[in-house]
Protein backbone atom coordinates (compact mmCIF):
# COMPACT_ATOMS: atom_id res chain seq x y z
CA UNK A 1 0.00 0.00 0.00
CA UNK A 2 1.26 3.44 -0.92
CA UNK A 3 0.33 6.31 1.41
CA UNK A 4 1.35 9.92 0.92
CA UNK A 5 1.03 12.85 3.29
CA UNK A 6 0.84 16.07 1.29
CA UNK A 7 1.84 19.37 2.84
CA UNK A 8 4.54 22.03 2.94
CA UNK A 9 5.88 20.96 6.34
CA UNK A 10 3.50 22.75 8.68
CA UNK A 11 2.60 21.50 12.16
CA UNK A 12 -0.68 19.96 10.93
CA UNK A 13 1.22 18.10 8.20
CA UNK A 14 3.53 16.58 10.81
CA UNK A 15 0.54 15.66 12.98
CA UNK A 16 -1.11 13.91 10.02
CA UNK A 17 2.11 12.01 9.26
CA UNK A 18 2.39 10.79 12.86
CA UNK A 19 -1.29 9.80 13.02
CA UNK A 20 -0.91 7.91 9.74
CA UNK A 21 2.13 6.00 11.05
CA UNK A 22 0.18 5.09 14.19
CA UNK A 23 -2.81 3.88 12.14
CA UNK A 24 -0.56 1.70 9.96
CA UNK A 25 1.13 0.23 13.06
CA UNK A 26 -2.22 -0.49 14.74
CA UNK A 27 -3.51 -2.24 11.62
CA UNK A 28 -0.23 -4.19 11.27
CA UNK A 29 -0.14 -3.68 7.52
CA UNK A 30 2.73 -3.22 5.11
CA UNK A 31 2.59 0.35 3.82
CA UNK A 32 5.06 2.81 2.42
CA UNK A 33 4.43 6.27 3.91
CA UNK A 34 5.91 9.21 2.02
CA UNK A 35 5.79 12.93 2.83
CA UNK A 36 5.34 15.16 -0.22
CA UNK A 37 6.22 18.83 0.28
CA UNK A 38 6.68 19.93 -3.34
CA UNK A 39 3.77 22.28 -4.09
CA UNK A 40 3.74 21.36 -7.80
CA UNK A 41 3.29 17.67 -6.89
CA UNK A 42 0.66 18.57 -4.27
CA UNK A 43 -1.28 20.62 -6.82
CA UNK A 44 -1.06 17.75 -9.34
CA UNK A 45 -3.39 15.80 -7.01
CA UNK A 46 -5.92 18.65 -7.20
CA UNK A 47 -5.31 19.50 -3.54
CA UNK A 48 -5.85 23.15 -2.70
CA UNK A 49 -5.86 22.82 1.09
CA UNK A 50 -3.23 20.95 3.09
CA UNK A 51 -2.59 18.71 4.82
CA UNK A 52 -3.93 15.96 2.60
CA UNK A 53 -3.78 12.18 2.68
CA UNK A 54 -3.40 10.08 -0.47
CA UNK A 55 -3.85 6.30 -0.39
CA UNK A 56 -2.91 4.34 -3.51
CA UNK A 57 -2.91 7.58 -5.54
CA UNK A 58 -6.42 8.60 -4.40
CA UNK A 59 -6.94 11.69 -2.24
CA UNK A 60 -9.02 10.58 0.75
CA UNK A 61 -8.95 13.75 2.87
CA UNK A 62 -7.77 17.33 2.40
CA UNK A 63 -7.64 20.42 4.59
CA UNK A 64 -7.90 18.74 7.98
CA UNK A 65 -6.20 16.23 10.24
CA UNK A 66 -8.42 13.16 10.68
CA UNK A 67 -8.23 11.03 13.81
CA UNK A 68 -6.25 7.79 13.88
CA UNK A 69 -9.51 5.82 13.76
CA UNK A 70 -10.65 7.80 10.69
CA UNK A 71 -7.32 7.10 8.97
CA UNK A 72 -7.69 3.41 9.77
CA UNK A 73 -11.10 3.45 8.04
CA UNK A 74 -9.61 5.18 4.99
CA UNK A 75 -6.93 2.47 4.83
CA UNK A 76 -9.43 -0.37 5.22
CA UNK A 77 -11.58 1.07 2.43
CA UNK A 78 -8.65 1.57 0.04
Amino acid sequence: MEIKVLGPGCKKCGTLAEATKKAVEELSIDANITKVDDMIKILSYGVMSTPALVINEKVVVSGKVPSVSEIKEFIKNA
